[in-house]
Formats: structure tokens, sequence, C-alpha cells
């Protein structure tokens, strides 16, 4: 068996060498080794790989080009050439990469970031377009991002320790109940909360393009656990576990809560009524439509917590280090919204620089800092380069939004940038994705930024940490590898600004007492293993 297994090996090593030779005009980059090509090129373990791929720009120029065993990959970090083959050639980039590891072993490519661009792409796309795609429909839940960002605040207030758990304890609360009706548990640890955290952290590091070795020869599935380098199996067997339990748990949750009467109205109780007769029956909803309910739910309830908590963290860390723009944006919330309330949505066009602030946020520390790579469906003649039917496509997100040519200052925090007379580029344009594969939830995500935001400010006073000699600690500007970006543990002291702001923080719990979390028993799966 060992025998032909190596015997297959060998072919696909053959195939990956000698057929899929490298075309003519590829972008420069490093010379690659037979074989493997430039495996001794690619980003080392753990670090930020928009840092390793950014000194590619320096030596190679905007457009570069590695390959590994005869997988092309384009880094671009030319912003224009990003929008010209992202939108305007997007009939033949909004592919996305046939990453084995992430889309087959883990089981992420069902779910509709990660689709290849073809009919149930387009399907799934258009049901979340409708419940999120525009402005108007994203505000019909600015009621539950106002209560939950006001038990925040009040979380915030009373254990001011765990910020960072805090977020994404809103976060998840949000996009929980808006997607499934489905309430979180207020003081103890959330099952679907932990499973969240554990799918992101996944796909974080899966979708990592060219990292798994299994990715440009996906052959080694077969070969045996026990070898060397076979790891990736019971990490792959493991995402795959949690991946099933994301799609399935909370679905059922609803549709047994549907059986019982005591749904609530979310996105997955009304796609479900659609299909249901006037006898109550769900005789229309076949496979694919059932299929298409739950995938779409589960993308949506995963990655929209997971980036609204990297860029809150990274609004937090960027007000300890520029103290003075949390100053003026808290005097401007003062003279606009008073000290009697906090910020409303129905004020943001009276805070224009509390609103640029927002859009600073996604530039400064950019989520996907190398954005959600694409691939290419046919081949491609871009100026002189050419770029190969199914070359993987890498858009510079970090370097595009710190471009000094764009971007006066870039590595400074500063709101102004985005207002009269500079008026500089709206960051939103980039990272929020491009063309067909643009991000559905962009607008629901820039709503509950703003809402955040805007109350922390207004309520809370963000410093530095002080150590035990009374001396402020310096936190460092870093971030964590993989797909998604968060800034690492920092430390902080965030406290009330004054008696007042604590009368209006605590308000919440008389106008909208906590709830009871809802039943978990009903989430059918085994939880033990978050």
């Amino acid at each position: 068996m060992l025998q032909i297994i190596f015997a297959l090996l060998g072919v696909s090593l053959f195939f990956h060498f000698f057929w899929k030779k490298a075309g003519p005009n590829l972008p420069p980059g490093p010379k690659p080794l037979p074989i493997v090509g430039n495996i001794r090129d690619m980003p080392p373990t753990g670090a930020p790989e928009y840092q390793h791929w950014l000194k590619f720009k320096d030596t190679y120029g905007p457009i570069s080009c590695v390959t590994l065993f005869g997988q092309t990959l384009i880094i671009i970090h030319d912003r224009d050439a990003a929008h010209d083959l992202f939108e305007k050639s997007s009939t033949k980039t909004s592919g996305r990469p046939q990453l084995h590891f992430a889309s087959k072993l883990c089981g992420y490519g069902v779910l509709l970031s990660f689709q290849q661009y073809n009919a149930t792409y387009r399907l799934h796309r258009k049901l979340v377009h409708r419940q999120l795609g525009t402005k108007a429909v994203a505000s019909r839940f600015h009621d539950i991002q106002d209560i939950e960002s006001r038990r925040f605040l009040l979380r915030v207030l009373d254990s001011p320790v765990g910020l960072m758990e805090h977020i994404k304890t809103e976060a998840s609360a949000i996009i929980l109940r808006i997607i499934y009706g489905y309430s979180i548990a207020s003081h103890t640890a959330d099952p679907l909360v932990l499973l969240i955290e554990r799918m992101m952290h996944g796909v974080s590091l899966a979708f990592v393009p060219l990292a798994w070795l299994v990715d440009t020869l996906p052959i080694l599935e077969y070969l045996p656990e026990g070898l060397p380098g076979m790891s990736f199996r019971k990490v792959a067997r493991k995402c795959n576990e949690i991946t099933h339990m994301v799609i399935e748990a909370p679905y059922a949750f609803v549709r047994q809560q549907m059986a019982n009467g005591t749904h609530r109205v979310s996105y997955v109780s009304s796609l479900v009524a659609q299909h249901t007769n006037d006898d109550g029956k769900n005789d229309k909803l076949d496979e694919s439509s059932e299929n298409a309910i739950k995938r779409t739910a589960a993308i949506m309830y995963a990655g929209g917590a997971d980036t609204t908590v990297s860029s809150i963290s990274s609004f937090i860390l960027a007000m300890i280090l520029f103290p003075e723009v949390q100053k003026k944006a808290q005097e401007e919330i003062d003279n606009v919204v008073g000290v009697d309330r906090l910020p409303q949505f129905e004020d943001r066009d009276s805070l224009p620089y509390v609103s640029a602030l927002v859009k600073e946020t996604l530039r400064w520390l950019p989520v996907t800092p190398l954005g959600a790579s694409h691939a290419t469906d046919e081949d491609i003649n871009y100026g002189e380069f050419h770029i190969p039917k199914g070359a993987i496509l890498l858009p510079a997100i970090w370097w595009f939004l710190h471009d000094p040519q764009t971007y006066s200052d870039p590595s400074s925090f500063d709101p102004d940038r985005y207002l009269e007379p500079r008026n500089e580029p709206d960051p939103a344009n980039d990272s929020f994705g491009y063309g067909r594969r643009i991000c559905p939830g962009r607008f629901l995500a820039d709503d509950s930024l703003f809402i955040t935001i805007s109350r922390l400010l207004g309520a809370f006073d963000i410093e530095k940490a002080v150590d035990n000699l009374g001396n402020k600690i310096d936190p460092k500007m870093e971030a964590t590898a993989g797909l998604i970006s968060r800034p690492l543990d920092f430390p902080y002291s965030i406290k009330p600004r004054s008696a007042r702001h604590v009368e209006l923080i605590r308000s919440v719990e008389i106008e909208h007492p906590w709830e009871k979390g809802s039943d978990a028993s009903l989430l059918k799966g085994d939880f033990s293993m978050v």
C-alpha cells in the first residue's frame, strides 16, 4: 500500500513541476528551487504574513510572485492593480483558491465566504443580501445593537479587567440575536460564543495561502497519519467537527423553537417561514434550500463576530497610544449629545469626527491585512505580466491603507484625514473586500462599530495601565498572524468619566433588564470539545 501511495506522490510531484511550469512573463520574485519552488521564501510560522510580503514590494516591485510545488501566488502591493483585477476584471478573478486543507478537510468550503463563484455562491449571496445587504435593511437591527452595546458598557463598568472578553460577548450577542434569535447567557460563558471563537481561530490559520503543504500536494491526505508531517490531519478533523456544529447546532435550535412556538423573528426563522405552507409544514424546504439557510447563517454568525472584535480591540489600543484623539472625540460627543444620555444612531451625522474615527479604526490596523485571497478562473494578461489560470491573488490591504502616497503619516491614528480639507480616501473601499466578493455584512458591521465606539468614548476614559511603582506602561503595537488579525493582548486602564456616566450606564438594568439566556440544552452536539 505504501509503495502505491509513494508512487502516486511521485506522479503528483511530476505533474506539479513539469506540467505546471511557470509561464512567460510572470511577475518578478525570488528564484524558485526545483520541484518545491519558493518553499524557503514563505512567511515564518507565527509571524504576521503581511509584514513578510511587504519586503517583497521593496525588492521586486508592487506586483511580485512566488510558486510552491507549481502553485502560483501573486502578491499585489499596487492598489490600482487590485481594483483593476478584482473589480474591472471580476468575471475572471472572483474565484477562491482551491485550498484543500481549509475547504475540504476542515469543511469551510461550503460556507459563503470560501465558496467558489458558482450558482450555489450566487444563491447564498442573494439570501444574505436580502437580509443585510443595504444600509436600510441593516438599520432594522439598531434596536438590538442599542441594547447590547449598553449591556456591554455595563459589563465593562462592573468588570473592567475583562474588557476583551466583553467585546467578544457584545459582538456575539448582537449577531446571534439577529441570525438565530438566540440570547446568550448574561454572566456565564455561552457555548455558542465559545464555538465562534474556536471556529474562527481555525479559519484564520487554515486560509493562509500555501501555509499547508497538503494544499499543493492533496495526495498527502491519503498518507498514514503516523508519518512525519501528517499532523494536519488531526487539526483538520477537529476543525471539521467544529464547523459541523457551527452549521447544525444553532439551526436545529431555531427549528426546535419554531416547533414549540417560542422562537423570535430572526434571519433563520424568517427564511424557514418563507418555505412553510399554510398548514405549518415545511414541504417546500428542500435540502438545497435548507443548506443555503443554515450555511449562510453560520458564516454570518462566525465571521461577523470575529471581525468586530478585532476592530474594537484596535480602537482600544489606538485610544491608549493617541490620547489627543480620544479627547477631541469626547469633546465632540459632549457638545452634541451632552452628559444626560448616550450617543444614538441618529447622532451620527452630527458627529463627523467620531464617524471619521470609525473609519480610521478600519485603516490603522485592518482586520484582514492581506484580504481574502482570490483565484483566477482563466489566464490574465495584466500590463507586462501574465497571470496563469488558478493563480492565487493576494491583495496587500495593509499596505494600501498605509501607503504614504495615499495616506499622510500613515502610522498615526488621525481621524482628521477624512475631513475637510484633506479628504483622504475612505478605507472601506479596501477593508471590506472587492467586486463580487465584497463583504455582504459591511453595513451591519459599520453600525456596530459606530454605536460601540461612540458609547465607549462617551462613557469611559481609556488610558495606559500603571505598574506597581506607579509608572505608566507603554503597550506594544503587535498583531496576530493569520487571515484575521487583531492586536496581541496589551495592558490598559478604563474608568467611567464621571458619576453621571455611571448612572447612564446602569440605567440599562432598569430599561432592559438582563434576559434569561436561551435554553442551551436545545443545542444539539458535543460541546465538550469547546
